[in-house]
């Protein structure tokens, strides 16, 4: 299975050695933003200029400059989606005679912990170690075998896992830098229903349509189940940051993160149709006289995207307000392509197009007391899907908009923790997408509409070891 230079619109969440489990993609494409409580509260606004503990690892690695102390930062987020898939006249394969493609409507949205770690500790005045471990890319859909798009997908699951090794020095009193290393570990499984009745009217249909064989029917339906990951081959990528303070009350942040390039290796099993009539019995003995849909190992390269973020914080009196522009590379994501190791099974290939993405975000932060700090946000997260036909059902999400609030409350001189909630509004998305397949007959149309809207809880512990 190749990805070249993509990951196609879903692959799925896995435990990848950390127990890191990653739900629906709440950041653009299958991002995962949630990688600390702090920032949840206020929709990620200004992260990259103040991010006031041990997560600045993540959003810019030169705020290590301004913690002071040796630090340990817990976080752990639920992520709620809702949601509902449409089916608006989805159909079999022009070749099939295009009629009405069966199967019942399906949400297919799962709910997901994800936990995040840092630690950072000063080594002199000026320069300031981290590490930081999390998961910033991720997703979980699973649809009902009988739904009507189970050819395009049935599970999507990704997980990946972050190990992130950081420096932040101080060059002045105004100007901080930073940079660190991304060690990414990432696991990947899909599956989906194979339309093994139409794959035989295309191959075979002397054999097959005597026997009553039709296609798009649950009774010749298989199943294909592609596994992956790069536990065998590291993949690393580089994040760098910069922090100048323009007056006491002002700071800006820069930051990058750089594109990791994963290499896949991993399996596809497939299971046939059971043989309970002479349409099923046809197929079986075709697929077995067949060189198609052999168990058989694949391949994969995976092109996780570049980011880039400005940053403002501008205190007022016991307010910090915040601002944040980040653009996401997703137009590296123009195709995925599936290599499998037997030589007779075609490349899969999905079209995908997708667009680069942005996001924007205001909040604030407002001092109530010595032990009470509040913040709000509000994020405008465009998609990278460029239009209905390249929407899929493994990751089928709009431009979303965040609604955040959350606190932090200290307890102690060492210890404070943070609490979060965000509500997700996201816009209905449309899906006319059309299965990509050599075989003519297997290129049914699942066309319909989702609306959706996810919640979010975050909570934090920030402990102070100095």
């Amino acid at each position: 299975m190749r990805w070249s230079k993509t990951l196609r619109s879903g692959l799925l969440t896995a435990v990848a050695g950390s127990a890191i489990s990653a739900g629906t993609a709440q950041g653009a494409g299958f991002a995962l933003i949630e990688v600390n409580a702090t920032g949840q509260g206020n929709a990620y606004a200004g992260a990259a200029a103040w991010t006031n503990n041990a997560s600045t690892i993540y959003f810019n690695p030169a705020g290590l400059t301004y913690l002071g102390g040796e630090q340990v930062v817990f976080a752990a987020h639920y992520i709620d989606p809702s949601s509902d898939f449409e089916n608006k006249g989805s159909t079999l394969a022009p070749a099939l005679g295009g009629g009405t493609l069966i199967g019942f409507d399906d949400d297919g949205g799962q709910s997901a912990f994800v936990p995040n770690f840092y630690w950072a500790r000063p080594l002199d005045e000026n320069l300031t170690f981290g590490i930081g471990v999390n998961s910033p890319f991720g997703l979980a859909i699973e649809y009902d075998d009988g739904w009507v798009g189970r050819y395009h997908a049935l599970l999507s699951d990704l997980a990946t896992v972050n190990f992130n090794p950081s420096l932040g020095y101080r060059v002045n009193d105004r100007v901080s830098i930073g940079g660190g290393i991304n060690i990414m570990l990432a696991d990947v499984e899909l599956t989906s229903a194979v339309d093994m009745g139409a794959a035989c009217l295309a191959l075979a249909a002397g054999l097959c349509g005597p026997a009553g064989v039709t296609g798009g029917t649950y009774n010749t339906d298989g199943e294909a189940e592609l596994e992956g990951d790069n536990f065998d081959t590291l993949a690393f990528g580089f994040n760098l940051g910069l922090m100048f303070e323009v007056s006491d009350r002002t700071r800006v942040g820069v930051s990058y993160r750089s594109e990791i390039d994963i290499e896949v290796d991993g399996d596809a099993d497939f299971t046939l149709p059971a043989a309970t009539d002479p349409a099923s019995t046809a197929v079986n003995g075709f697929i077995s006289a067949s060189p198609l849909f052999k168990n058989t190992g694949l391949e994969a390269e995976v092109t996780l995207p570049a980011s880039f973020s400005v940053s403002v914080a501008h205190q007022v009196d016991k307010f910090i307000w915040l601002a944040d522009v980040t653009w996401t590379g997703w137009q590296s994501f123009d195709e995925l392509r599936i290599e499998y190791d037997n030589p007779a099974q075609p490349d899969s290939v999905t079209t995908e197009d997708w667009d680069d993405s942005m996001r924007y975000s205001l909040g604030f932060e407002y001092q109530y007391s010595d032990t009470l700090q509040l913040r709000a946000g509000i994020a405008l997260d465009e998609t990278p899907v460029p239009s209905a036909e390249r929407r899929t059902p493994r990751l089928p999400g709009d431009e979303r908009t965040w609604y955040s609030v959350g606190l932090t409350k200290v307890v102690s001189k060492a210890m404070s923790f943070d609490l979060a909630m965000s509500f997700l509004d996201v816009d209905d998305a449309r899906i006319d997408n059309e299965f990509e397949s050599s075989l003519p007959t297997l290129q049914h149309t699942l066309t319909g509409e989702y609306e959706a809207e996810v919640y979010i809880v975050s909570a934090q512990l920030n402990w102070e070891l100095d």
